[in-house]
């Protein structure tokens, strides 16, 4: 009996860890750090590329790429939760 608890309380834990890293996992997803440290780095590789291929204001149109991606991270829990919506009213 004693080994059946003891079972269970350790897949109780492993549970637990499990579920930590799900619930650290999605904070990293929703994060405004994640999102702002994609816009950085999507805004100097940008802005190197449109340098290396001669585009005059690169640092300038460099933006729009960041853009588009901020606005997408912007609008897509907005359109989640739409589809989430409609799709559990089937």
């Amino acid at each position: 009996m004693e080994a059946r608890i003891a079972k269970n309380e350790q897949e109780i834990l492993e549970i637990k860890k499990r579920n930590q890293k799900v619930e650290a996992d999605k904070a990293w997803e929703t994060s405004f750090f994640r999102v702002a440290s994609i816009v950085i780095m999507t805004y100097l590789i940008a802005a190197l590329v449109m340098y290396m291929i001669g585009v005059v204001k690169y640092w300038q149109d460099a933006l729009i790429p960041v853009v588009g991606y901020f606005l997408s991270t912007q609008s897509l829990p907005i359109i989640k939760k739409w589809w989430i919506e409609n799709r559990l009213r089937k």
